[in-house]
């Protein structure tokens, strides 16, 4: 392994923890960092050790988790697709995702039990993937997978359009808005260890599918040619990929741009090989998402920000300078 392989994985991950402390030491409510400091070790005020134990700390690893998943999904379908342009909303799987959730809330079941709107996103970013293989992802060209995906993407925006207009009051509509518009306040360690498994098994299905991704680069017709089973290697990346899009929905709601930019960071990095960006994307990712939630927390308005909007002010611009200097859209 070259030096530069290592270094800068270590540097990401280092970025990611110290933004999650830094995310933990500082923050409203007349809280010190050194009484902070001692509350996550379980010393000090009570008060003190619930808010850093029981409120920062599961909040900071939680934006941490949903944008490392959405950093490597954005570079699993990057290296699928051949688009520099490609994130999980595509294919529709982040869509088909908080439909899920916004399902959840429509009904109340996110009443019953706290990982009713957590399991619906889940299910329906799997539920994505498997409409997405009936209608052909395993027999059709990457140009028209992608078509597919926007098909999908187009009709489940419409559900979830409908369901907020026969919202059947304003208390509803507003928790359908809070959940679109992204956010991981009030989250508890009983979110992440719900979250965690699928993420873990989706990162591992991407990794499997890295010597597929590095010869698919070539050029399908090349990559065949190599002995990657394309249809294996699709069923791979979307599957890794609606796991994890699914668990950062149920974590964080729905969150742009960051499996669009977090790749093209990690990119460089990895020496533009797409077996070796999947773990630094998920790892600037982390740190993008945890750095916008760190803004979401300080900055000075009388109503905090929405996650989705911090990280679309951060992101957004870096997707236009990624589209302008991108001159091949797709293979």
């Amino acid at each position: 392994m070259r030096r530069n392989e290592l270094i800068w994985p270590l540097a990401l991950a280092g970025a990611g923890a110290a933004l999650v402390a830094l995310s933990c030491l500082i923050g409203p409510g007349g809280l010190s960092p050194l009484a902070a400091t001692k509350g996550l070790f379980g010393a000090g005020d009570p008060a003190f050790v619930m808010i850093a134990q029981q409120i920062r700390l599961p909040r900071a690893l939680a934006a941490w988790a949903a944008g490392a998943a959405l950093g490597a999904s954005g570079a699993g379908l990057q290296g699928l697709l051949r688009n520099p342009l490609a994130d999980p909303g595509v294919l529709g799987l982040s869509t088909a995702a908080s439909l899920g959730a916004v399902v959840a809330i429509y009904f109340n079941l996110a009443h019953a039990t706290p990982f009713a709107t957590p399991a619906a996103a889940i299910v329906f970013a799997l539920g994505a993937t498997a409409a997405l293989y009936l209608l052909g992802a395993g027999r059709v060209s990457t140009a028209r997978l992608i078509l597919v995906g926007v098909g999908i993407a187009s009709f489940t925006t419409a559900l979830i359009a409908l369901a907020m207009n026969f919202a059947p009051n304003p208390f509803a509509l507003s928790d359908l808005v809070s959940w679109l518009f992204g956010t991981v306040a009030n989250r508890s360690f009983s979110d992440l260890a719900l979250a965690l498994p699928p993420m873990t098994a989706g990162l591992a299905l991407l990794l499997v599918a890295g010597r597929g991704l590095r010869a698919l680069a070539l050029g399908e017709e090349a990559a065949a040619s190599l002995g990657a089973d394309l249809f294996r290697l699709r069923g791979l990346v979307i599957a890794g990929s609606a796991l994890l899009v699914g668990a950062s929905v149920s974590l964080a709601g729905a969150v742009g741009f960051v499996g669009v930019v977090a790749p093209h960071i990690a990119r460089p990095l990895a020496g533009h090989d797409p077996a070796k960006t999947i773990l630094p994307a998920a790892l600037a990712g982390g740190a993008l998402l945890a750095a916008a939630d760190l803004f979401v927390r300080l900055a000075p308005f009388d109503q905090e920000l929405k996650l989705g909007v911090a990280a679309a002010l951060i992101g957004a611009p870096g997707f236009v300078w990624i589209a302008a200097r991108t001159k091949r859209l797709a293979a």
